[in-house]
């Protein structure tokens, strides 16, 4: 009798239809009722585990039956629902959540589990969310616990301690979502994913430099290429819309196979490596007067240090296209920030322009070894793309791509604290800003009390002066965008919530010191 091994998880709703995605143990047909109505489909099976994900138009309380036995919901849990997604009122969102055990030993080291302690709020009655936006390292195959370390070392001895294959990636992500209260809560409220480095590895496409650095590891492209197969199966194929996935060619083809489409998916995930232009991992959602535009900055790269781009130009076409008004609210989500701290921008900017020959042809490798040690990787580190998006974001902020939205946000997390900004024109004035940066991070992995002085004296103070500084020893034009950071920082694991009501917003951050508790709330002015 096959077992579910993952899942189920509530991905893609709107407001007709929802998929619920599994993994069991074995191929089996995948029933899902809910209050009379049925939808069912057969697994396909890669590198020997087997996943459906089933399209339903009904809504209400749902059951998930393998080869005709239930094995959802479980005792001890209320019924997991479909709720109809007409409008989006409420989205909670952050990043950055490690997957350890919740005893006093690593609450002490990794703090509580925020979003463990949400699913318990919610298990009380909360209202649902209607949609919660996971933005980056929804896994750490370069950091694993310890649990997965033994995992990995059941099974080689040789190699990293690090996730190298498509069945260590499986039991990564077996671990981070199967925890009880975590696994209801995925059962039971929307979700939208896309990947940061750690889902891959520190630093993923930071530089050419880089690439040619990981080129030269033995296990590299065994780890790159099932990296990529295994968000495609876990992450991506839930962000798409049934009609979205059914022509997809990557999932024609398994969902028609009758084999293990191991290799299939090998190939179309190391072509999506070496050619970013073969597949988008970004995608865009219309919920009722609010669209959602979530950005692959990491795969998407162009890296060419004569066009450096943090989307590259097929990408960069499509996301102009859909950034737009005629929306109550514009939802941007970029795992990696676009607002940081003005000096550490700064110095992003001037790290680039080095790497790049500023300072001669000497300085570009010594310009290099800096990116790489600090992480100087953010949307500061790709300057033309960051004032073409600041040109885009005037404009529909100016209502000149159609009426302007009340609020554009830019959803983002990655750098292990938390913080509100708010930007516009360098000629604006910013207390009356539309364009604004939420950033959410860790869910489940703080920085220490050692790391969170530096960051404040690095990002806030001693950055603040040197960055502007250097940039002009690089002569760097004049940034057309200025921002201030108006609320944070705040270091804590939290979880952000964005209440959206007509054109009105607010904005919450929540930690658990241990339970469940408001950081602040913002109310966001138009």
């Amino acid at each position: 009798m096959p077992d579910l091994l993952v899942g189920p998880m509530l991905r893609h709703v709107d407001e007709t239809s929802a998929s619920i995605w599994v993994e069991t143990s074995e191929p089996c047909e995948v029933t899902v009722t809910v209050e009379g109505a049925h939808a069912a489909d057969r697994t396909f099976t890669v590198h020997g585990h087997h996943y459906a994900i089933v399209d339903i138009e009904a809504t209400g309380a749902y059951t998930v039956e393998l080869d005709g036995e239930r094995v959802w919901p479980v005792e001890g849990f209320p019924d997991s629902r479909i709720c109809p997604l007409e409008e989006l009122n409420r989205v909670v969102f952050g990043s950055c959540r490690t997957t350890v055990p919740h005893d006093d030993a690593h609450v002490a080291t990794h703090g509580v589990d925020v979003l463990r302690e949400y699913g318990r709020r919610l298990l009380q009655g909360e209202d649902l969310p209607s949609l919660v936006i996971f933005l980056g390292d929804q896994v750490y195959a370069d950091e694993p616990s310890r649990e997965m370390l033994a995992f990995i070392h059941a099974r080689r001895q040789d190699g990293p301690d690090e996730i190298v294959d498509f069945e260590e990636y499986a039991e990564l992500y077996r671990q981070a979502w199967t925890d009880p209260v975590v696994r209801w809560v995925l059962s039971t409220v929307p979700t939208a994913m896309i990947f940061d480095d750690h889902d891959v590895r520190d630093d993923w496409n930071t530089s050419v430099a880089w690439r040619e650095k990981m080129a030269e590891v033995p296990w590299w492209s065994t780890r790159i290429t099932s990296a990529l197969g295994a968000y495609w199966v876990y992450q991506h194929l839930g962000n798409l819309s049934p009609s979205e996935r059914k022509a997809d060619p990557m999932y024609a083809e398994l969902h028609g196979s009758e084999g293990d489409g191991a290799a299939a998916l090998d190939a179309f995930a190391k072509r999506a490596d070496e050619d970013p232009s073969s597949t988008r991992w970004s995608y865009t959602r219309d919920i009722g007067r609010t669209r959602l535009i979530m950005l692959d900055t990491r795969c998407a790269r162009e890296l060419d240090p004569g066009h450096r781009r943090m989307l590259d130009d097929e990408e960069w076409s499509w996301f102009a296209e859909n950034a737009t008004g005629d929306l109550d609210h514009l939802l941007i989500g970029s795992s990696v920030p676009v607002f940081l701290p003005s000096g550490i921008f700064d110095v992003e900017s001037w790290n680039e322009a080095v790497a790049g020959g500023a300072w001669g042809r000497r300085a570009t490798a010594w310009g290099e070894k800096i990116r790489q040690a600090l992480d100087l990787e953010h949307w500061g580190a790709f300057r033309q793309s960051f004032e073409e998006l600041g040109s885009v974001l005037v404009d529909v902020a100016a209502g000149r791509k159609g009426r302007a939205p009340a609020t554009i946000v830019l959803l983002s997390g990655d750098v292990h604290y938390s913080y509100l900004a708010a930007a516009g024109p360098a000629s604006a004035d910013l207390e009356s800003a539309r364009i604004y940066q939420a950033v959410c991070s860790p869910i489940r992995n703080p920085l220490s009390r050692t790391l969170r002085l530096a960051n404040v004296i690095g990002s806030f103070g001693v950055a603040s002066i040197v960055g502007g500084i250097l940039t002009r020893t690089v002569r760097l034009p004049r940034r057309r965008l200025r921002w201030k950071i108006t609320n944070g920082p705040w270091f804590p694991n939290a979880l952000a919530a964005l209440d959206l009501d007509g054109r009105s917003a607010e904005l919450r951050w929540h930690t658990a010191r241990p339970t469940f508790e408001e950081l602040t709330k913002v109310r966001l002015t138009p």
